[in-house]
């Protein structure tokens, strides 16, 4: 029942539904006019959920098996469903991520959302349990269930509190995502009946599929079905023209969360099934991702540079920012596939605290225009302070957490191609020019209009959303070995996935550095599969 787990107990259930569980008590257990309630419910509530996923931390051993605190049942044996889940090192520092990131969204909603409170509060307690299925199954089956029920909660919660364009947005997201979810499906099949046939084992078992070696046009079209599926979540360059739609729409809460979590599915499906089950596929999508990845890059940062409104830049950044996530894991070796780990949870804590921001500000001055700011700083200066923070860990600014996130990254894509890394640095100068742009804009000149003199500085409830984010941007760029450590095991199980067994152009990449870790060279007698280390 429960595989290397300290605790004995099914604590990751816990985590996954315990929102889920309270957003029935919430629905059926408080009454919907009384407004106070309902808000410390289900702030109550998510901030529990948080502090139950903390024991994994603390629980976690980094030196241990790959997976951990694993709870395996039996569901549907009959085309073999197991409820099965379980955590590596990348699912750890989600799942914290998601479990942070949701109290705050909704501790943001405190004054925002008046109307439909309730419901409000119940779709964000669902999409919690959700989003935390997805990074925990390790079965394949269960995985997308998980994948799908996260939909309708955010559909729900942009279609119902978004803006004036709010049903649109919400329309163009559930089809774009449907559409790759269908894909992904697919190849989920393909790989269910392509191990039966070698086999004989009807399994959705993640761990047992790895087991059998697909043949190289399998593996290609699962791949594509696969990266459809998650090139649209992420979202890569040309699947990302939903995103600004729905982020620009969204309530503050949606757009942290659409932002801090749900963005990384996309790329965590890569991490966890394309690499490791479709190695083949993957070495030799290596250029053309890669090339998808830095248009991304560019393309996301010089729109952010044109945008006249404020979350739309943001929402923009954010396509730029997963560029380089993707370029990190599809260096396929050990630096670049930390970086862009770690510069998921850095994107996730940068952005979702940009668009806090945004929505402090909106609920006072109802625009988003930057042009209707300048000379605040001079009112806010306590806004304005973690502003740039925040600003300046978004742009990787030394000592901050995005630095070193874009750091690994360049010198994991640097041991691939030159180039790539020569046109990636080119994103971060433009995410440079954007931000301190935008902070320029906001921020300083004269203060000539009349609504911007009387701007609140932040309570002591915004303060509580945004000083959690602003201290993790510092201790992840100032200290980031316990993230780093976390993430070696995991790391390392998927580089030696993706070791080519023979010959050719595999051997080749081998040789140069491509796939090898650190400090590894290839033994000239045994061949391409022999590798020795000076560890």
């Amino acid at each position: 029942m429960f595989e290397n787990n300290p605790f004995d107990f099914p604590i990751l259930s816990l985590v996954v539904f315990f929102p889920a569980a309270a957003a029935l008590a919430l629905l059926f257990l408080v009454k919907k006019t009384d407004l106070n309630r309902i808000r410390w419910f289900a702030n109550v509530a998510a901030f529990i959920g948080f502090l139950l996923s903390l024991p994994l931390w603390f629980g976690f051993d980094a030196t241990g098996p790959q997976f951990q605190f694993g709870e395996r049942y039996e569901w549907i044996p009959s085309i073999g469903v197991e409820y099965n889940i379980a955590i590596d090192g990348i699912s750890l520092l989600l799942i914290l991520m998601t479990t942070l990131l949701g109290f705050i969204a909704i501790l943001s909603s405190w004054s925002s959302v008046t109307e439909r409170a309730k419901q409000y509060y119940v779709f964000l307690l669902f999409l919690q349990t959700g989003m935390l299925g997805v990074f925990v199954a390790l079965d394949f089956f269960l995985f997308y269930v998980f994948w799908e029920v996260m939909l309708v909660p955010m559909y729900f919660l942009i279609g119902v509190w978004g803006g004036p364009r709010k049903l649109y947005a919400a329309i163009k997201f559930f089809l774009y995502t449907l559409v790759g979810s269908v894909l992904m499906l697919l190849g989920i099949l393909a790989l269910y009946f392509a191990h039966h046939a070698a086999t004989g084992d009807y399994t959705f078992d993640v761990l047992r599929l790895m087991e059998t070696s697909y043949a190289s046009g399998l593996q290609f079209w699962v791949f594509l079905a696969f990266f459809v599926g998650f090139a649209i979540k992420v979202p890569m360059f040309p699947f990302h023209t939903w995103l600004p739609d729905a982020h620009v729409e969204a309530p503050t809460a949606g757009s942290v969360i659409l932002a801090g979590v749900l963005l990384k599915m996309g790329t965590y499906g890569f991490v966890r099934f394309s690499l490791p089950l479709l190695p083949d596929a993957s070495r030799e999508a290596v250029w053309w991702v890669a090339t998808l990845a830095i248009i991304g890059i560019i393309y996301g940062a010089l729109v952010a540079l044109v945008q006249k409104d404020w979350k739309s830049l943001v929402a923009y950044s954010s396509v730029s920012h997963l560029g380089f996530v993707m370029l990190g894991i599809f260096a396929l070796n050990p630096l670049g596939l930390e970086g862009g780990v770690l510069q998921m949870i850095n994107h996730g804590l940068s952005t979702g605290g940009l668009f806090l921001l945004v929505g402090i500000m909106y609920e006072q001055r109802h625009t988003r225009e930057i042009a209707a700011y300048g000379g605040i700083a001079k009112v806010v200066p306590k806004y304005a302070a973690l502003f740039l923070i925040i600003a300046l860990a978004s742009m990787g600014l030394p000592m901050l957490n995005g630095f070193i996130g874009e750091f690994l990254i360049l010198q994991g894509i640097f041991q691939v191609d030159w180039v790539y890394a020569a046109f990636a640095v080119s994103g971060i100068v433009l995410g440079a020019a954007y931000l301190l742009w935008l902070y320029q804009r906001l921020m300083f000149g004269k203060l000539d209009r009349e609504e911007n003199r009387s701007l609140k500085d932040l309570t002591r409830r915004e303060s509580a959303t945004l000083v959690p984010i602003v201290v993790l941007c510092i201790f992840i760029g100032v200290y980031p070995k316990p993230f780093l450590d976390t993430l070696k095991v995991p790391v390392q199980a998927i580089v030696e996935r993706l070791q080519p067994e023979s010959g050719g152009m595999a051997d080749a990449a081998l040789e140069e550095g491509v796939l090898l870790p650190a400090g590894e060279t290839l033994e000239p007698e045994s061949g391409a599969a022999a590798i020795s280390s000076d560890d």
